[in-house]
């Protein structure tokens, strides 16, 4: 007797969320037979993408916030490659982006939101979490998540530098002028002027 699973058992046991799975077998990925109006999934699928898995397809994602950090940036892309390797993962991708961690425009980031929608990837390797985002990690995790990737973090939060966080306040700070006043406003300027000679000035 050929045994089947649930969508949330196959789900658990391929570590991906149960909406990649529904999605899967509408997309033909996956076999499944309906039962009313759920799926029910062969174990011969479920060993069958299990063998699948390895190694593990991985973009590495690394981010400095400025030229002049570019060496660091080269070492966190060695760093990574070096883990992975370590690991078994099949690095598929290695995007950078010389950005502020508060900029929602980064042209790495975009790439990374294709590749992780398209299904190419299983898993996306960073340092720090904030080299992905400063703000609204879990956000990402979550959105990520739903589409069968996996976000793995080598270390724990690092302490942000004097510098980092100085370009972050003024990077929200543009922002929050921006919204105020207009973009291209000479009220905006000379806001973010005040507080670039505060900093200054500290």
């Amino acid at each position: 007797m050929v045994r089947l699973y649930r969508t949330g058992e196959v789900a658990k046991r391929l570590g991906v969320s149960t909406m990649t799975i529904r999605r899967w077998v509408k997309s033909g990925k996956i076999k499944a037979h309906k039962i009313g109006k759920e799926y029910r999934i062969p174990e011969s699928e479920v060993l069958r993408l299990l063998e699948g898995k390895l190694p593990d397809k991985v973009v590495i994602y690394a981010r400095v916030s400025s030229r002049d950090q570019k060496e660091d940036l080269e070492r966190q892309v060695e760093h990574l490659k070096n883990y992975c390797s370590s690991k078994g993962y099949q690095v598929v991708k290695v995007i950078t982006d010389i950005s502020s961690g508060l900029n929602e425009n980064r042209k790495g980031l975009k790439q990374l939101f294709k590749l992780v929608e398209s299904g190419e990837v299983g898993k996306v390797v960073i340092t720090y979490r904030d080299r992905l985002t400063r703000f609204g990690f879990k956000y990402l995790e979550n959105y990520f998540n739903s589409h069968g990737v996996e976000i793995e973090v080598i270390f724990d939060d690092e302490e942000k530098t004097e510098k980092e966080l100085v370009e972050d306040l003024i990077a929200i700070v543009t922002s929050f002028a921006g919204k105020l006043y207009g973009m291209r406003s000479h009220r905006k300027k000379r806001l973010i002027e005040a507080v670039k000679n505060a900093l200054r000035d500290d």
